[in-house]
């Protein structure tokens, strides 16, 4: 059978494959051996609070299942619009906003809307693979540029400057990002802004980890830009990280309203809408109990972050960008390779560095982590992402087990 090549294009996700070795080996341990530790997945470890849930049954029962409207349920479009303004002090018009099947479907559809066959779009380096994957799909080409701490790994106004060049079609920017947890700076990003509108392109910003912020230094959205520089940004955002409904598959995008048609017109092809039932059940997000806690829970995911973050340091395992944001610690853990005998790189990607003691702290500590490998070339075999999305008891086993190793 012939593949198609843009499927052939597509790279493995290794975030996976780690998550597959580590699900066989968990399998094949012996009863009363210690279970995996999996630190290696971006998902919260609560679910969608009782009001939702609740909400769900009742559209369910009431028989609320029927298709929606391809920009999503109006109430609904207009409680985001409401939280923007509750949470942000922003005035979004629930006409710019277009529910998604998850923040996927919302990147699928903008690429979709905006890029043309052999445009490129600017991406730091390290970010998170299914970004590039979006733009490759939509035939445009993903252009890495290299960022480090000075950066707080998330690419700058002159960076972009610089890169820009004819086939440059604009940028797609995370903030908080993933594998890092970082965010860019308010005056950062509005000169990101301006340099992409003096060149007449496009401005993405993938917001899913913006509720999760904890800095009011960066817990900002790119709508707020001002001179009208909010009106023209691209937001993706998502139920799945701050509202903890990973697997309902819900999201939206932030649209300047002349995109709004063509998104809809894309949407009604592709998808017809999201799902009804979990768009019924988003609704009971925006409860006054249910956003107190979300707020009780952004504080825990805090708390973890604080605690875990120093103890990786203590072990040898730096940190050289404290996470404003999200639930990650992407750790250079060179030291920790040379202690253990492992080589610090490889000739090849599979070898050596993170991608190998990622191997090696399942078979030591039954604990299962994050390689650099999927988040770019910027020196990945130096970087292990740890996700502390997980209970505090379970970062704390975790934390006791790589002591005993060590």
């Amino acid at each position: 059978m012939r593949i198609a090549q843009r499927a052939q294009r597509v790279e493995p996700f290794y975030v996976m494959e780690l998550a597959k070795a580590a699900q066989a080996m968990a399998a094949s341990a012996a009863p009363g051996d210690r279970s995996m530790l999996y630190l290696n997945i971006g998902e919260p470890d609560f679910t969608a609070p009782p009001l939702v849930q609740e909400a769900a049954i009742r559209a369910i029962h009431g028989g609320q299942s029927q298709y929606t409207p391809a920009t999503g349920l109006p109430a609904l479009r207009r409680a985001i619009s409401g939280w923007y303004a509750a949470r942000f002090g922003l005035d979004i018009d629930p006409g710019r906003i277009v529910i998604t099947a998850g923040a996927s479907a919302a990147l699928q559809l903008a690429c979709l809307a905006l890029i043309e066959a052999g445009d490129e779009v600017l991406m730091p380096d390290p970010s998170y693979p299914c970004n590039r994957q979006f733009v490759q799909a939509a035939e445009g080409r993903a252009t890495l540029i290299r960022t480090g701490p000075a950066e707080r790994f998330q690419l700058s106004a002159a960076q972009v400057e610089v890169a820009w060049n004819p086939a440059t079609r604009g940028v797609l920017l995370a903030s908080p990002s993933n594998p890092t947890g970082t965010s860019i700076a308010r005056d950062e990003l509005e000169r990101i802004a301006r340099v992409v509108r003096a060149r007449g392109g496009i401005t993405m910003v993938d917001e899913i980890y913006l509720g999760l912020s904890y800095d009011d230094a960066y817990g900002h959205s790119a709508l707020g830009l001002p001179d009208g520089l909010g009106d023209e940004v691209i937001s993706v955002n998502s139920f799945s990280k701050y509202f903890n409904m990973t697997g309902w598959r819900l999201g939206w995008l932030v649209l300047p309203p002349a995109l709004v048609p063509a998104v809809e017109r894309l949407a009604q092809n592709l998808f017809i809408c999201a799902s009804t039932v979990a768009q019924h059940a988003a609704l009971a997000c925006f409860e006054p109990e249910s956003l107190a806690e979300y707020e009780r829970r952004r504080a825990e995911f805090r708390a973890r972050r604080d605690y875990f973050i120093p103890e990786l340091k203590r072990l040898g395992m730096a940190v050289p960008v404290e996470p404003d944001g999200a639930f990650y610690a992407w750790a250079d853990v060179t030291q920790l390779c040379k202690r253990w005998g492992i080589a610090p790189r490889g000739e090849r990607p599979d070898e050596g560095g993170s991608w190998a003691l990622a191997f090696e702290l399942m078979k030591r500590c039954q604990l299962a982590t994050t390689p650099g490998r999927d988040f770019g070339q910027a020196d990945p075999w130096r970087y292990l992402r740890f996700s502390t999305a997980n209970s505090m008891a379970q970062l704390q086993e975790a934390v006791r087990r790589l002591e005993q190793a060590l």
